[in-house]
């Protein structure tokens, strides 16, 4: 498989490598904008680039259509616009908050815990997530997934960054290298219930990306991390 990188930092680094690995070709590497770099040895683009350039990326790639897989969160008030031109184009895009393949079982051992947890009104919820101090978004693409996920399932129905009654309170916390810790707590007066995901290197992520853009490859249409966890789970 022949893959385009748009977005060549730490993450991007990390899935050449994983690419290179499994026997794919890396015929593009992007820093941050694409315009005027298409060409039509691509099988499929991963993109990790900034949340500032992520639409006009996807958007140039799918315009050509060439297959999309993206990490890059930030960028979700242009979501419906790129669904839109995916479909236009005939083409596939593919985007998760988070590709580790242990992140996205976190998230289904989320929505379980809140199912049993929503009749039980002496805990409080809170979600602490921790990253580097260089990621942008805040909160994270992740955490947001886990408060989406617990609203759709509880009786949960806001979030706040701040403590307020009745909000899912969202705790962000940046310092120094750390690739990536999420918490979700259930406290009372006389205990307490965690599930906690803690990534150790950037690894985990870049595998789930790769694995993602192989099976969307021969793909059309809009899909989640899910849709591919779900496949295999099948198969």
């Amino acid at each position: 498989m022949k893959i385009a990188i748009l977005g060549y930092g730490k993450m991007g680094k990390e899935i050449e490598k994983v690419s290179l690995e499994k026997g794919h070709e890396i015929t593009l590497k992007v820093d941050k904008n694409f315009i005027g770099k298409i060409n039509s040895d691509i099988d499929v683009a991963i993109n990790f680039c900034t949340p500032e350039t992520a639409f006009e990326n996807i958007s140039m790639a799918l315009n050509n259509r060439i297959p999309v897989v993206s990490g890059t969160t930030g960028w979700l008030s242009n979501y419906s616009k790129v669904v839109e031109l995916s479909k236009k184009k005939q083409t596939s895009f593919l985007y998760s908050a988070n590709f580790s393949l242990g992140v996205n079982l976190f998230f289904e051992l989320n929505k379980k815990l809140t199912k049993m947890m929503n009749n039980h009104d002496d805990y409080n919820l809170t979600i602490k997530e921790t990253h580097h101090q260089m990621k942008k978004d805040n909160p994270s693409g992740t955490a947001l997934k886990l408060v989406e996920d617990i609203i759709q399932n509880s009786k949960h129905t806001s979030w706040s960054k701040t403590k307020k009654n009745n909000s899912i309170y969202v705790e962000s916390i940046r310092k120094n290298l750390i690739p990536g810790t999420h918490v979700v707590k259930y406290s009372s007066e006389i205990d307490e219930i965690k599930i906690i995901h803690k990534a150790k290197n950037r690894k985990g992520f870049a595998t789930g990306a790769v694995i993602a853009a192989e099976w969307i490859q021969d793909k059309k249409g809009v899909f989640g991390m899910n849709d591919v966890i779900n496949d295999i789970k099948m198969k």
